[in-house]
C-alpha cells in the first residue's frame, strides 16, 4: 500500500463516519420536523375548536347586551315615570311643614288669646266687684 492508497483509505473512512453522522442528524431532523408537524395539526385542531366556541360566544353575547340594553331602556322609563311621584311627593312634604309651621303659630295665637281674654275676665271680676262694693257704700251713705 502506498502512500496514496493510505490517504484514500483515510478518506474513505473519513467520508463512511461522516455519512454515519449526518445519517444520524437527519434522523433526528426527520423525528423533530415530524413532532413539529404533529404539534401544527394539533395546534390547528384546537384554534378550529377555540373558533368556533368564540364564534358561539360571541352571539351569546350580542344577545345578552341587546338584552341589557332593552332592560336599561325599560328601567329608564319607568324611573322617567316615577320621577313626576317624588316631585309631588316633596311638594306635599313641603305642604305638610308649611301646615305645621301654620299650626304652631295658631296654637301660639290662641294660647295669647286665651292669656288675654283671661286677664279680660279677671279684670271684668275686679271690676264687678268694684262696682258692687260702690253701690253698697253708696246705698249705706244715703
Amino acid at each position: 500500500m502506498t502512500a496514496g492508497g493510505i490517504a484514500a483509505l483515510i478518506a474513505a473512512v473519513a467520508f463512511a463516519v461522516l455519512v454515519i453522522f449526518l445519517v444520524k442528524v437527519l434522523m433526528k431532523v426527520d423525528k423533530t420536523v415530524a413532532s413539529v408537524q404533529t404539534t401544527i395539526t394539533e395546534a390547528n385542531n384546537t384554534i378550529r375548536v377555540v373558533t368556533k366556541d368564540v364564534d358561539v360566544l360571541t352571539r351569546e353575547v350580542e344577545g345578552l347586551l341587546v338584552k341589557s340594553n332593552e332592560l336599561l331602556q325599560d328601567v329608564n322609563q319607568k324611573v322617567a315615570t316615577i320621577d313626576p311621584l317624588f316631585t309631588a311627593v316633596a311638594d306635599l312634604s313641603e305642604s305638610v311643614s308649611e301646615l305645621n309651621y301654620s299650626g304652631k303659630n295658631l296654637v301660639s295665637r290662641l294660647g295669647t288669646l286665651g292669656r288675654t281674654t283671661a286677664q279680660a275676665t279677671i279684670a271684668g271680676k275686679v271690676g264687678q266687684t268694684a262696682m258692687k262694693f260702690f253701690n253698697q257704700r253708696k246705698q249705706t251713705e244715703d
